[in-house]
């Protein structure tokens, strides 16, 4: 079992940055790919970007490469994704999720554990 607590949302204007974290439970947490998605309202849950459990491969939404960037510290059971150019069509909820397959995957169904989400809003 792995708990996942986001943090680190908040409201920015349009071509500013944020740093979401995501904090987990469990000495297990190198096991896992990780990975953050969004869900803006009305919408349904976005692939935003994955990692491997070394944190060595990394995978993008095209919507966010070269803006976004994910990494993890494994030393300190966290995963963070930092968010630069923001624009307002990235004002969403922000989850993190656990995959224990340790494949980098966009798939949602894949993920075994979810956290609850931060909410980010960007204004133009």
């Amino acid at each position: 079992q792995v708990q996942l607590v986001e943090s680190g949302g908040g409201l920015v204007q349009t071509g500013g940055s944020l740093r979401l974290s995501c904090a987990a439970s469990g000495r297990t947490f190198s096991s896992y790919a990780m990975g953050w998605f969004r869900q803006a309202p009305g919408k349904e849950r976005e692939f935003v970007a994955a990692i491997s459990r070394t944190g060595g491969s990394t995978y993008y939404a095209d919507s966010v490469k070269g803006r976004f960037a994910i990494s993890r510290d494994n030393a300190k059971n966290t995963v963070y994704l930092q968010m630069n150019r923001l624009k307002p069509e990235d004002t969403a909820v922000y989850y993190c999720a656990a995959d224990s397959g340790g494949i980098l995957t966009s798939v949602p169904e894949r993920y075994d554990y979810w956290g609850q989400g931060t909410q980010v809003t960007v204004s133009s």
